[in-house]
């Protein structure tokens, strides 16, 4: 069955960020010109995705307007003559279908996904977090749903990263199957560096198979005293085949101040519009 629906937990409170995040969420913060959140949801789309779920909770608002249509500054754009930022005004309200659903609750990341119950039903579903914006020429939530296509079964994004950075992860344990295809044999939520099974960590974007709701239903709360997504991926992967995709492409971590300043860095010399005289103005900076 093709992947259709994904999720999007939004839920978050954003305290790394604060104060920028105490009245705005974090997934409006503008990189460049775009929120991050909005790189996202054009991923998916450029993945095939033609519905996605946004899990929001209370100050979220401003994600729901984002994706809006706005009367008032569509015209205000169309009287000026600015034609250019109209259109791209409007293709932001005409990117896919998008739904809401608030979880009232902050449970973790597990009970998020449990709040797309119905939304989802009885298919499969891609689930990509706001956090991580990944640069790469084929979208990487595509790469996962070529891996879905080939082996019927969950997909996790998979990025190699330092062992002494491994604890702020879900880390896993598996076995090569092609140059970028592991399966998935045991998974640690955040594990010490001595306890990692391996340096591969599981990045914000997964498919999963509608097997994972009855799980999470069930799941007793683990590291945090939260509902974890990992926990239930690792019972799910006593019952089915889950793999694992080691991404191609460049990821970056927004979450974190000094990843977002990365992001915003990288973005930015890409932009043909300023990247000359940005590249100029960062070497004469470094001298």
């Amino acid at each position: 069955m093709r992947v259709k629906k994904a999720v999007f937990p939004v839920a978050g409170l954003g305290t790394r960020f604060l104060p920028a995040t105490k009245s705005s969420p974090k997934e409006m913060l503008p990189l460049i010109d775009k929120p991050l959140v909005q790189y996202v949801v054009e991923e998916a789309v450029a993945s095939g995705i033609e519905q996605i779920l946004f899990i929001t909770g209370r100050g979220k608002r401003a994600i729901e307007d984002h994706f809006d249509i706005s009367v008032e500054l569509e015209s205000h754009l169309e009287e000026k003559g600015k034609q250019k930022t109209l259109q791209k005004v409007r293709e932001i309200a005409d990117l896919l279908d998008i739904f809401y659903v608030r979880q009232k609750k902050a449970l973790g990341l597990g009970h998020a996904i449990l709040c797309a119950k119905d939304f989802v039903g009885n298919e499969p579903f891609a689930v990509l977090l706001g956090d991580d914006i990944i640069d790469s020429e084929a979208p990487c939530l595509k790469q996962l749903l070529d891996v879905y296509e080939s082996h019927n079964g969950t997909v996790l994004a998979l990025e190699k990263v330092p062992l002494e950075n491994i604890s702020s992860y879900g880390c896993v344990k598996a076995e090569q199957m092609s140059d970028r295809v592991f399966r998935v044999t045991d998974m640690v939520e955040k594990p010490k560096r001595e306890d990692a099974p391996s340096d591969m960590a599981i990045i914000g974007r997964y498919v999963l198979t509608p097997r994972i709701f009855s799980i999470l239903e069930k799941q007793e709360p683990g590291k945090g005293g939260e509902i974890q997504l990992t926990d239930a991926i690792l019972t799910l992967s006593k019952e089915e085949a889950v793999y694992g995709c080691l991404f191609e492409g460049l990821r970056h971590d927004c979450g974190d101040k000094l990843g977002f300043l990365k992001a915003t860095v990288d973005m930015a010399l890409k932009r043909d519009e300023f990247k000359i005289e940005f590249e100029q103005y960062l070497r004469r900076r470094l001298a």
